[in-house]
């Protein structure tokens, strides 16, 4: 086994653990149940592998609020092999938000201050993913990650982005089942569970266990995944989300179509649209 791959996961863990400071002052409603729906949402599982190769991506979300607010994002991601495809260095990030509040929402955020529509820059995502395991006969896929929310996110008062950084911490446990067949060619059950921590006042921290499941059909033309998946925080504020989601994607050649549909099942309330395409270099 290469252990370089040590370096990069003991610096994530070093910027991490140092002191989170929020600059706001403090909030009982710093939760995704009250704040837009790029603020903090349940992290996308990774399915027990790594990408190999360079992949870029970039896509048009569109949330349709519960409340009858919209939010449209231009997202960006990149997966960077590093020393070996056992290790990823993924940065990802919703460049830009447009938002247009409706009255009912703008009474639900109840936030500081009240504004119908703008737009605001999106928070930065660090993280460096790790194969511990490849699957064997019996051994299951096992990834592991360690991640850093930056706190380039703006609009705190108008209930956009939280005015802190935060991180987390989560493993992968993978095991497919192969057919014997020219069209389908696995389906794959991931398990997760991870930790995810974030500022909520200048002396508070909200903690949070995340958990999910997967199953993911995989053809010669396509992938196909549902998960269930969420973050139980302790505040018990609005601080515990559930989503359900599925995601397809085209799987051959260079270019990656892809169409994801996320539902907000509990302290989100969100339908979320992801249109996109990606790239592997």
């Amino acid at each position: 086994m290469n252990y370089r791959f040590i370096l990069p996961f003991l610096l994530t863990l070093f910027i991490i653990s140092s002191p989170c400071l929020l600059a706001g002052e403090d909030n009982p409603h710093v939760s995704p149940l009250y704040f837009g729906p790029n603020a903090l949402p349940v992290p996308d599982m990774l399915d027990g592998t790594l990408h190999s190769r360079l992949y870029g991506e970039l896509a048009l979300d569109f949330h349709a609020g519960y409340y009858g607010d919209l939010t449209e994002t231009i997202f960006a991601k990149v997966n960077i092999p590093l020393f070996t495809p056992r290790v990823n260095l993924s940065l990802w990030m919703p460049v830009i938000e447009f938002f247009d509040n409706t009255p009912a929402s703008l009474a639900h955020q109840d936030s500081e201050k009240r504004k119908d529509k703008g737009y605001t820059i999106g928070n930065v995502y660090i993280s460096t993913d790790i194969q511990v395991l490849k699957q064997a006969r019996i051994r299951p896929d096992i990834t592991i990650r360690a991640a850093v929310i930056t706190a380039s996110g703006d609009n705190d008062e108008y209930a956009r982005y939280y005015d802190a950084p935060g991180y987390f911490f989560d493993a992968s446990i993978a095991k497919s089942i192969g057919f014997d067949h020219r069209f389908f060619k696995d389906l794959r059950f991931v398990l997760n569970g991870g930790f995810l921590c974030w500022q909520t006042s200048q002396t508070v921290q909200n903690d949070a266990w995340m958990y999910g499941l997967m199953a993911k059909l995989t053809t010669s033309v396509f992938d196909l995944s549902c998960t269930w998946q969420g973050y139980n925080g302790w505040q018990k504020n609005g601080d515990m989300p559930m989503t359900v989601k599925v995601d397809i994607r085209y799987n051959r050649g260079c270019f990656r179509p892809l169409f994801q549909f996320e539902h907000g099942l509990r302290d989100y309330p969100y339908n979320h649209f992801r249109l996109g395409l990606g790239y592997a270099f």
